[in-house]
Protein backbone atom coordinates (compact mmCIF):
# COMPACT_ATOMS: atom_id res chain seq x y z
CA UNK A 1 0.00 0.00 0.00
CA UNK A 2 1.12 3.31 -0.86
CA UNK A 3 -0.25 6.67 -0.69
CA UNK A 4 -4.45 6.29 -2.09
CA UNK A 5 -5.48 8.72 -4.32
CA UNK A 6 -6.19 6.12 -7.45
CA UNK A 7 -9.26 4.89 -5.70
CA UNK A 8 -10.44 7.90 -4.20
CA UNK A 9 -10.45 8.94 -7.79
CA UNK A 10 -12.12 6.39 -9.35
CA UNK A 11 -14.70 6.04 -6.28
CA UNK A 12 -15.66 9.93 -7.11
CA UNK A 13 -15.98 9.40 -10.85
CA UNK A 14 -18.55 6.36 -9.87
CA UNK A 15 -20.05 8.30 -7.51
CA UNK A 16 -20.77 11.26 -9.56
CA UNK A 17 -22.14 8.83 -12.26
CA UNK A 18 -24.55 7.63 -9.71
CA UNK A 19 -25.49 10.96 -8.20
CA UNK A 20 -26.06 12.12 -12.23
CA UNK A 21 -28.34 9.53 -12.25
CA UNK A 22 -27.40 7.14 -14.34
CA UNK A 23 -29.34 4.50 -12.74
CA UNK A 24 -30.93 2.37 -15.89
CA UNK A 25 -31.00 -1.55 -14.75
CA UNK A 26 -31.56 -0.84 -10.90
CA UNK A 27 -28.94 -3.20 -9.37
CA UNK A 28 -30.54 -4.06 -6.44
CA UNK A 29 -29.39 -0.95 -4.20
CA UNK A 30 -31.07 -2.83 -0.65
CA UNK A 31 -28.50 -6.10 -0.73
CA UNK A 32 -25.66 -3.53 -1.87
CA UNK A 33 -26.04 -1.16 0.93
CA UNK A 34 -26.57 -4.20 3.50
CA UNK A 35 -23.50 -5.29 2.04
CA UNK A 36 -21.62 -2.08 1.85
CA UNK A 37 -22.26 -2.16 5.79
CA UNK A 38 -21.16 -6.01 6.58
CA UNK A 39 -17.76 -5.10 4.92
CA UNK A 40 -16.81 -3.63 8.35
CA UNK A 41 -17.26 -6.49 10.05
CA UNK A 42 -14.35 -7.67 8.29
CA UNK A 43 -12.50 -4.55 9.09
CA UNK A 44 -12.80 -4.84 12.91
CA UNK A 45 -9.40 -4.68 15.27
CA UNK A 46 -9.99 -5.46 18.88
CA UNK A 47 -12.29 -7.90 20.67
CA UNK A 48 -14.91 -9.04 19.04
CA UNK A 49 -18.21 -9.01 20.29
CA UNK A 50 -21.19 -12.14 19.85
CA UNK A 51 -22.80 -10.01 17.15
CA UNK A 52 -19.62 -10.25 15.00
CA UNK A 53 -21.44 -11.22 11.61
CA UNK A 54 -18.13 -11.60 9.76
CA UNK A 55 -17.44 -15.24 11.10
CA UNK A 56 -14.07 -15.89 9.80
CA UNK A 57 -12.62 -13.06 11.85
CA UNK A 58 -11.45 -13.19 14.99
CA UNK A 59 -9.92 -11.03 18.00
CA UNK A 60 -6.87 -8.85 16.95
CA UNK A 61 -4.80 -6.08 18.47
CA UNK A 62 -5.46 -6.86 21.71
CA UNK A 63 -2.12 -5.22 22.85
CA UNK A 64 -2.88 -2.08 21.00
CA UNK A 65 -1.30 0.62 23.34
CA UNK A 66 0.33 -1.26 25.65
CA UNK A 67 3.73 0.21 24.98
CA UNK A 68 2.46 3.69 25.62
CA UNK A 69 0.84 2.59 28.72
CA UNK A 70 -2.85 3.02 27.46
CA UNK A 71 -5.78 0.69 25.83
CA UNK A 72 -6.26 2.04 22.24
CA UNK A 73 -7.90 -1.81 21.22
CA UNK A 74 -10.69 -1.68 18.75
CA UNK A 75 -11.54 0.59 15.55
CA UNK A 76 -11.02 -0.63 11.93
CA UNK A 77 -7.75 -1.59 10.06
CA UNK A 78 -8.34 0.93 7.10
CA UNK A 79 -7.53 -1.49 3.91
CA UNK A 80 -6.06 -4.65 3.22
CA UNK A 81 -2.93 -4.01 6.05
CA UNK A 82 -3.14 -4.67 9.90
CA UNK A 83 -2.57 -1.05 10.51
CA UNK A 84 -4.58 1.63 12.35
CA UNK A 85 -4.58 4.77 10.53
CA UNK A 86 -6.43 7.53 12.44
CA UNK A 87 -6.50 10.14 9.74
CA UNK A 88 -9.02 7.83 6.88
CA UNK A 89 -10.83 6.05 9.70
CA UNK A 90 -12.15 9.62 10.70
CA UNK A 91 -13.02 10.21 7.31
CA UNK A 92 -14.88 6.93 6.98
CA UNK A 93 -16.68 7.67 10.43
CA UNK A 94 -17.70 11.05 9.52
CA UNK A 95 -18.98 9.49 6.04
CA UNK A 96 -20.94 6.88 7.53
CA UNK A 97 -22.35 9.33 9.62
CA UNK A 98 -23.10 12.11 7.51
CA UNK A 99 -24.92 8.81 5.58
CA UNK A 100 -27.12 8.01 8.33
CA UNK A 101 -28.56 11.60 8.92
CA UNK A 102 -28.97 12.33 5.50
CA UNK A 103 -30.76 9.42 4.70
CA UNK A 104 -31.35 7.20 7.93
CA UNK A 105 -34.78 6.80 6.85
CA UNK A 106 -34.13 5.31 3.69
CA UNK A 107 -31.87 2.45 5.21
CA UNK A 108 -34.79 0.61 7.14
CA UNK A 109 -33.27 -2.01 9.33
CA UNK A 110 -29.34 -1.14 8.18
CA UNK A 111 -30.00 1.96 10.05
CA UNK A 112 -28.67 -0.24 13.32
CA UNK A 113 -25.95 -1.68 11.18
CA UNK A 114 -24.80 1.55 10.57
CA UNK A 115 -24.87 2.62 13.72
CA UNK A 116 -23.01 -0.09 14.95
CA UNK A 117 -20.42 0.66 12.16
CA UNK A 118 -19.58 4.00 13.54
CA UNK A 119 -19.72 3.30 17.64
CA UNK A 120 -16.97 0.86 16.86
CA UNK A 121 -15.25 3.78 15.22
CA UNK A 122 -15.93 6.36 18.32
CA UNK A 123 -15.41 4.15 20.76
CA UNK A 124 -11.88 3.74 19.67
CA UNK A 125 -11.46 7.84 18.75
CA UNK A 126 -12.87 8.56 22.31
CA UNK A 127 -10.11 6.78 23.78
CA UNK A 128 -7.51 8.27 21.30
CA UNK A 129 -8.59 11.61 22.33
CA UNK A 130 -9.45 11.29 26.21
CA UNK A 131 -6.31 8.34 27.00
CA UNK A 132 -3.75 11.37 27.86
CA UNK A 133 -3.84 14.71 28.53
CA UNK A 134 -2.29 16.90 25.60
CA UNK A 135 -2.25 14.24 23.52
CA UNK A 136 -4.25 12.46 20.21
CA UNK A 137 -3.07 9.01 19.31
CA UNK A 138 -3.60 8.81 15.52
CA UNK A 139 -2.69 5.60 14.57
CA UNK A 140 -1.09 2.05 16.00
CA UNK A 141 0.89 -0.39 14.27
CA UNK A 142 4.38 0.39 11.84
CA UNK A 143 3.60 0.59 8.45
CA UNK A 144 7.28 0.27 7.16
CA UNK A 145 7.02 -3.25 8.63
CA UNK A 146 3.44 -4.09 8.32
CA UNK A 147 3.90 -3.77 4.87
CA UNK A 148 7.02 -6.63 4.83
CA UNK A 149 4.42 -9.04 5.99
CA UNK A 150 1.52 -10.96 4.66
CA UNK A 151 -0.02 -12.62 7.82
CA UNK A 152 -3.95 -12.35 9.76
CA UNK A 153 -4.99 -9.80 12.22
CA UNK A 154 -4.94 -12.66 14.88
CA UNK A 155 -1.39 -13.72 14.03
CA UNK A 156 0.12 -10.16 14.22
CA UNK A 157 3.77 -10.21 15.69
CA UNK A 158 4.93 -6.93 14.47
CA UNK A 159 5.50 -3.65 16.67
CA UNK A 160 2.67 -1.90 17.57
CA UNK A 161 4.22 1.14 17.46
CA UNK A 162 1.87 3.96 18.87
CA UNK A 163 1.65 7.28 17.17
CA UNK A 164 0.31 11.01 18.61
CA UNK A 165 0.40 14.01 17.81
CA UNK A 166 0.62 17.37 20.69
CA UNK A 167 1.27 20.90 20.97
CA UNK A 168 4.96 20.35 20.33
CA UNK A 169 4.39 17.83 17.27
CA UNK A 170 0.64 19.03 16.48
CA UNK A 171 -1.44 17.49 13.66
CA UNK A 172 -4.50 20.24 13.00
CA UNK A 173 -5.53 17.93 9.92
CA UNK A 174 -6.24 14.54 11.79
CA UNK A 175 -7.40 16.57 14.71
CA UNK A 176 -9.71 18.28 12.20
CA UNK A 177 -11.01 15.11 10.80
CA UNK A 178 -11.17 13.61 14.44
CA UNK A 179 -13.34 16.78 15.65
CA UNK A 180 -15.64 16.15 12.64
CA UNK A 181 -16.14 12.49 13.07
CA UNK A 182 -17.24 12.73 17.04
CA UNK A 183 -19.58 15.97 16.00
CA UNK A 184 -20.91 14.24 13.39
CA UNK A 185 -21.61 11.01 15.17
CA UNK A 186 -22.68 12.60 18.25
CA UNK A 187 -26.07 13.59 15.99
CA UNK A 188 -26.52 10.28 14.87
CA UNK A 189 -26.81 9.33 18.78
CA UNK A 190 -28.92 12.00 20.08
CA UNK A 191 -32.08 10.71 20.00
CA UNK A 192 -31.36 6.86 20.71
CA UNK A 193 -28.50 7.29 22.93
CA UNK A 194 -28.13 11.26 24.48
CA UNK A 195 -25.26 10.00 27.44
CA UNK A 196 -23.07 8.79 24.11
CA UNK A 197 -23.90 11.48 22.31
CA UNK A 198 -23.17 14.32 24.95
CA UNK A 199 -20.09 12.41 25.16
CA UNK A 200 -18.68 12.27 21.77
CA UNK A 201 -20.12 16.37 21.17
CA UNK A 202 -17.70 17.41 24.27
CA UNK A 203 -15.20 15.21 22.99
CA UNK A 204 -15.36 17.16 19.67
CA UNK A 205 -14.82 20.74 21.30
CA UNK A 206 -11.64 19.92 22.73
CA UNK A 207 -10.36 17.90 19.90
CA UNK A 208 -11.12 21.00 17.64
CA UNK A 209 -10.16 23.52 20.47
CA UNK A 210 -6.86 21.70 20.25
CA UNK A 211 -6.43 21.80 16.20
CA UNK A 212 -7.42 25.23 15.81
CA UNK A 213 -4.71 26.05 19.06
CA UNK A 214 -1.78 23.88 17.71
CA UNK A 215 -1.60 24.53 14.45
CA UNK A 216 0.69 22.13 11.79
CA UNK A 217 0.22 19.16 9.37
CA UNK A 218 0.62 15.67 10.95
CA UNK A 219 3.01 14.58 7.96
CA UNK A 220 5.28 16.97 9.25
CA UNK A 221 5.41 15.63 12.45
CA UNK A 222 4.89 11.96 11.95
CA UNK A 223 7.16 11.60 9.18
CA UNK A 224 7.32 8.20 7.51
CA UNK A 225 4.60 6.66 9.94
CA UNK A 226 2.15 8.38 7.68
CA UNK A 227 4.04 9.35 4.50
CA UNK A 228 3.86 8.09 1.69
CA UNK A 229 0.58 5.94 3.20
CA UNK A 230 -1.51 8.99 4.19
CA UNK A 231 0.45 12.12 3.59
CA UNK A 232 -1.90 15.30 3.87
CA UNK A 233 -1.22 17.05 0.57
CA UNK A 234 -4.67 18.75 -0.07
CA UNK A 235 -5.33 22.54 0.83
CA UNK A 236 -4.28 25.94 0.22
CA UNK A 237 -2.51 28.91 1.89
CA UNK A 238 -4.75 32.03 2.65
CA UNK A 239 -4.29 34.95 5.04
CA UNK A 240 -6.24 35.29 8.61
CA UNK A 241 -5.75 38.72 9.79
CA UNK A 242 -6.79 40.62 12.40
CA UNK A 243 -6.32 43.75 14.08
CA UNK A 244 -3.19 42.97 15.66
CA UNK A 245 -1.72 39.78 13.50
CA UNK A 246 -1.21 38.19 10.35
CA UNK A 247 -1.22 34.30 10.25
CA UNK A 248 -0.65 31.82 7.41
CA UNK A 249 -2.51 28.61 7.44
CA UNK A 250 -0.82 25.84 6.14
CA UNK A 251 -2.70 24.75 2.85
CA UNK A 252 -2.25 20.61 3.95
CA UNK A 253 -4.60 21.39 7.35
CA UNK A 254 -6.74 24.07 5.74
CA UNK A 255 -9.73 21.82 4.43
CA UNK A 256 -9.60 19.56 7.72
CA UNK A 257 -10.05 22.70 9.90
CA UNK A 258 -13.08 23.88 7.66
CA UNK A 259 -14.57 20.65 7.94
CA UNK A 260 -13.42 19.96 11.49
CA UNK A 261 -16.01 23.81 12.02
CA UNK A 262 -18.68 22.55 9.76
CA UNK A 263 -19.50 19.25 11.79
CA UNK A 264 -18.87 21.86 15.23
CA UNK A 265 -21.50 24.57 13.65
CA UNK A 266 -24.21 21.90 12.47
CA UNK A 267 -23.76 20.03 16.07
CA UNK A 268 -23.99 22.96 17.54
CA UNK A 269 -25.39 25.78 15.83
CA UNK A 270 -22.95 27.86 17.89
CA UNK A 271 -22.17 31.21 15.56
CA UNK A 272 -18.40 30.85 16.80
CA UNK A 273 -17.63 27.98 14.48
CA UNK A 274 -19.58 29.73 11.60
CA UNK A 275 -17.25 32.60 11.71
CA UNK A 276 -13.95 30.12 11.71
CA UNK A 277 -15.59 28.94 8.66
CA UNK A 278 -15.97 32.08 7.14
CA UNK A 279 -12.55 33.65 8.27
CA UNK A 280 -11.09 30.52 6.40
CA UNK A 281 -12.71 30.95 3.02
CA UNK A 282 -15.54 28.34 3.36
CA UNK A 283 -16.52 30.34 -0.30
CA UNK A 284 -13.79 28.97 -2.22
CA UNK A 285 -14.69 26.38 -5.05
CA UNK A 286 -14.36 22.70 -4.23
CA UNK A 287 -13.02 20.82 -6.54
CA UNK A 288 -12.83 17.21 -5.70
CA UNK A 289 -14.02 15.16 -2.52
CA UNK A 290 -12.42 12.22 -0.57
CA UNK A 291 -10.44 11.54 2.69
CA UNK A 292 -7.61 13.71 1.43
CA UNK A 293 -9.36 16.54 0.34
CA UNK A 294 -12.65 17.94 1.96
CA UNK A 295 -13.02 21.06 0.56
CA UNK A 296 -16.33 19.96 -1.78
CA UNK A 297 -17.83 18.25 1.92
CA UNK A 298 -17.54 21.73 3.75
CA UNK A 299 -20.34 23.45 1.35
CA UNK A 300 -24.04 4.21 -15.45
CA UNK A 301 -24.17 1.90 -11.08
CA UNK A 302 -20.61 1.47 -12.67
CA UNK A 303 -19.43 0.04 -9.61
CA UNK A 304 -22.20 -2.21 -9.05
CA UNK A 305 -21.29 -3.90 -12.45
CA UNK A 306 -22.85 -1.53 -14.96
CA UNK A 307 -19.47 -1.09 -17.05
CA UNK A 308 -17.68 -2.59 -20.09
CA UNK A 309 -16.70 -5.69 -18.75
CA UNK A 310 -19.43 -6.44 -16.52
CA UNK A 311 -17.72 -6.93 -13.38
CA UNK A 312 -19.20 -5.64 -9.98
CA UNK A 313 -16.66 -3.73 -8.37
CA UNK A 314 -18.37 -4.72 -4.80
CA UNK A 315 -17.27 -8.15 -3.32
CA UNK A 316 -19.96 -10.36 -3.10
CA UNK A 317 -22.28 -8.36 -5.20
CA UNK A 318 -23.75 -10.09 -8.45
CA UNK A 319 -22.44 -12.98 -10.18
CA UNK A 320 -18.96 -11.11 -11.19
CA UNK A 321 -17.07 -9.90 -8.97
CA UNK A 322 -13.01 -9.31 -7.89
CA UNK A 323 -11.85 -12.78 -6.12
CA UNK A 324 -8.39 -12.13 -5.43
CA UNK A 325 -8.08 -8.83 -3.28
CA UNK A 326 -5.50 -7.30 -1.62
CA UNK A 327 -5.95 -8.33 1.40
CA UNK A 328 -4.75 -10.03 3.92
CA UNK A 329 -7.48 -12.04 5.92
CA UNK A 330 -9.39 -12.47 3.23
CA UNK A 331 -6.67 -13.91 1.47
CA UNK A 332 -5.39 -15.95 4.32
CA UNK A 333 -7.34 -19.04 5.76
CA UNK A 334 -8.98 -18.51 8.73
CA UNK A 335 -8.15 -19.81 12.41
CA UNK A 336 -11.13 -22.00 12.45
CA UNK A 337 -9.68 -23.99 9.23
CA UNK A 338 -5.94 -23.16 9.93
CA UNK A 339 -5.35 -23.15 13.44
CA UNK A 340 -1.63 -22.80 13.11
CA UNK A 341 0.07 -19.63 13.53
CA UNK A 342 1.14 -17.77 10.10
CA UNK A 343 4.34 -15.45 10.79
CA UNK A 344 5.08 -12.44 9.07
CA UNK A 345 6.59 -14.29 6.16
CA UNK A 346 4.56 -17.33 5.74
CA UNK A 347 1.70 -16.12 3.96
CA UNK A 348 3.42 -14.99 0.88
CA UNK A 349 3.60 -18.29 -0.17
CA UNK A 350 1.42 -20.05 -0.66
CA UNK A 351 -1.38 -17.90 -0.37
CA UNK A 352 -0.32 -14.35 -1.73
CA UNK A 353 1.30 -15.73 -5.00
CA UNK A 354 -0.93 -18.08 -5.73
CA UNK A 355 -3.59 -17.57 -8.49
CA UNK A 356 -6.63 -19.28 -6.12
CA UNK A 357 -9.12 -17.06 -5.56
CA UNK A 358 -9.17 -15.68 -1.81
CA UNK A 359 -10.58 -18.38 0.81
CA UNK A 360 -12.39 -15.96 2.56
CA UNK A 361 -15.02 -13.80 0.68
CA UNK A 362 -14.90 -10.00 2.44
CA UNK A 363 -18.53 -9.34 1.10
CA UNK A 364 -19.24 -6.06 0.50
CA UNK A 365 -15.97 -4.32 0.21
CA UNK A 366 -15.62 -2.37 -2.14
CA UNK A 367 -11.87 -2.36 -4.56
CA UNK A 368 -9.89 0.51 -5.85
CA UNK A 369 -11.39 -0.01 -8.71
CA UNK A 370 -10.61 -0.73 -13.11
CA UNK A 371 -7.84 1.42 -15.00
CA UNK A 372 -8.30 4.14 -17.23
CA UNK A 373 -9.00 1.32 -19.81
CA UNK A 374 -11.83 -0.28 -17.66
CA UNK A 375 -9.78 -3.15 -17.79
CA UNK A 376 -9.33 -4.98 -14.16
CA UNK A 377 -6.71 -7.92 -14.03
CA UNK A 378 -8.05 -9.29 -10.37
CA UNK A 379 -4.57 -10.00 -9.18
CA UNK A 380 -3.61 -9.78 -5.82
CA UNK A 381 -0.25 -8.10 -6.30
CA UNK A 382 -2.17 -5.35 -7.96
CA UNK A 383 -2.65 -3.12 -4.85
CA UNK A 384 -3.59 -0.13 -6.26
CA UNK A 385 -6.96 -1.43 -8.33
CA UNK A 386 -7.50 -4.98 -5.88
CA UNK A 387 -7.04 -3.63 -2.24
CA UNK A 388 -10.61 -2.12 -0.90
CA UNK A 389 -10.80 0.51 1.85
CA UNK A 390 -12.85 1.71 4.62
CA UNK A 391 -13.44 5.32 3.59
CA UNK A 392 -14.31 3.58 -0.21
CA UNK A 393 -17.30 1.80 1.26
CA UNK A 394 -18.03 4.65 3.73
CA UNK A 395 -18.54 7.18 1.14
CA UNK A 396 -20.80 4.59 -0.93
CA UNK A 397 -23.41 4.22 2.13
CA UNK A 398 -25.48 7.80 1.44
CA UNK A 399 -26.17 7.13 -2.49
CA UNK A 400 -26.80 3.51 -1.96
CA UNK A 401 -29.18 4.28 0.99
CA UNK A 402 -30.81 7.13 -1.35
CA UNK A 403 -31.73 4.52 -3.93
CA UNK A 404 -32.50 1.80 -1.66
CA UNK A 405 -35.40 3.78 0.01
CA UNK A 406 -36.03 4.94 -3.82
CA UNK A 407 -36.07 2.35 -6.38
CA UNK A 408 -36.57 -0.63 -4.49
Amino acid sequence: MTMRRGASFCLLLSLSLVLLGFVQAKPNYKDALAKSLLFFHGQRSGRLPASQRVSWRSDSGLSDGFSAHVDLTGGYYDAGDNVKFNFPMAFTTTMLSWSSLEYGKRMGPELANARAAIRWATDYLLKCATATPGKLYVGVGDPNVDHKCWERPEDMDTTRAVYSVSASNPGSDVAGETAAALAAASMVFRKVDSKYSGLLLRTARKVFQFAMQYQGAYSDSLGSAVCPFYCSYSGYKVRLVSAKVETVVLGSILDELLWGAAWMFRATNEMSYYKILKSMGADNQPDLFSWDNKYAGAHVDYILGENPIGMSYMVGFGPNFPKRIHHRGSSLPSLTSHPQAIGCDGGFQPFFYSANPNPNILTGAIVGGPNQNDGYPDQRSDYSHSEPATYINAAMVGPLSYFAGTLN
